[in-house]
């Protein structure tokens, strides 16, 4: 028995034309795309069957949702316990080395004291944020949070975890502006730690390159030696890091090597710096006797090493006395014809 028959059938899904029937179908999308695209009349109906197929959506995912979960749980927890063995094996290390650096600290110390020398370590440093970079091609400076008002100073010295950055050119009270190692109208004096050779580092205009053009042909230097600053010229203080070279080339017939390095800071993502503050010099406080080196210049003017004026200007401690004084030292040819023609008529 036939469970259906042409007369039971849909009319539009029957009859001998399947090719009016898929116009017609198509047509009808064509209409419902265009009514829906222009007045987004369908789009609350896609929300409602979105909503009601989530769960099935949901269900469909979960074995594969749970296995990515459950795979990177497990490696981060291996990476975290990787890395936690990583970083106690580098505290130790660290803590071994700043054991050895106290101790050279204080040899350091010992020996400055016997060569009667200031000391290089142990320089203060304030921290500052940077505020806004300009990175044009002839200009690579950036404005700090910190000014004169903070203790800045034009020509102070500006460091990161890795090395000198660069250094204050200009101070706005509460902010500073600063000038990058990078930057073409920058020098900064170095000097290569294996030997000792001095050289000065030109900014190039490129972030990742330094300039050493001013290093002889037979100079002693080579791909890897780091740079640190010398501390010539005072603008910044030695043995910070620099730069690592990176290429020495040396052409015939050119009196001077053609040398590159990078800067060990990372110039392109620095966000907090530090500005080295170096100790205040040692002044020797004058002694107590100070007024006894004024009266011998006042009688040499005189011309009259002997005369009585200056012991009374050092023992008489009255302006009165001082005034007198001064008119001899102000006028010498008129001073000994006057007192002359007064003593006679007295």
């Amino acid at each position: 028995m036939a469970l259906s028959t042409p007369d039971s059938e849909p009319r539009l899904f029957s009859g001998p034309a399947p090719g009016l029937r898929l116009v017609v179908l198509v047509a009808l999308a064509i209409v419902l795309m265009v009514f829906d695209h222009r007045d987004q009349h369908l789009a609350r109906i896609r929300s409602y069957l979105a909503a009601a197929l989530y769960p099935l959506q949901e269900a469909v995912d979960a074995p594969s949702t749970a296995g990515r979960w459950l795979t990177e749980k497990l490696t981060a927890r291996d990476r975290l316990i990787e890395e936690n063995a990583g970083l106690k094996r580098e505290l130790l290390l660290e803590r071994g080395q700043l054991q050895r650096m106290a101790a050279l600290e204080a040899e350091n110390a010992r020996m400055r004291a016997l060569l009667d020398s200031t000391a290089k370590v142990g320089d203060k440093a304030l921290i500052a944020e940077i505020l806004s970079v300009d990175m044009d091609r002839l200009r690579h400076r950036v404005v700090l949070n910190r000014g004169g008002r903070d203790g800045v100073f034009v020509g102070q010295a500006i460091i990161d975890a890795r090395g000198v950055v660069g250094q204050v050119t200009r101070d706005r009270g509460n902010s500073s502006e600063a000038l990058l190692i990078t930057d073409p109208d920058h020098a900064v004096p170095v000097e290569i730690v294996r030997n000792g050779l001095r050289s000065i580092a030109l900014g190039t205009g490129d972030l990742e390159r330094l300039s050493l053009p001013f290093l002889a042909r037979n100079s002693d230097v080579k791909a890897g030696d780091l740079l640190v600053s010398s501390g010539l010229g005072g603008s910044f203080p030695a043995g910070y890091p620099v730069a690592t070279v990176q290429d020495v080339r040396g052409d015939s017939g050119e009196p001077f090597l053609v040398v590159t390095a990078r800067p060990t800071a990372a110039l392109d993502r620095i966000r907090e710096v530090l500005l080295v503050q170096p100790p205040p010099a040692e002044v020797a406080a004058p002694p107590d006797d100070s007024p006894l080196p004024p009266p011998p210049p006042a009688a040499s003017r005189s011309g009259q090493p002997a005369a009585p004026s200056p012991p009374a200007a050092t023992t008489a401690p009255a302006p009165a006395t001082s005034r007198p004084a001064a008119a001899p030292a102000a006028a010498p040819a008129a001073a000994p014809a006057t007192p002359p023609a007064a003593g006679p008529e007295e």
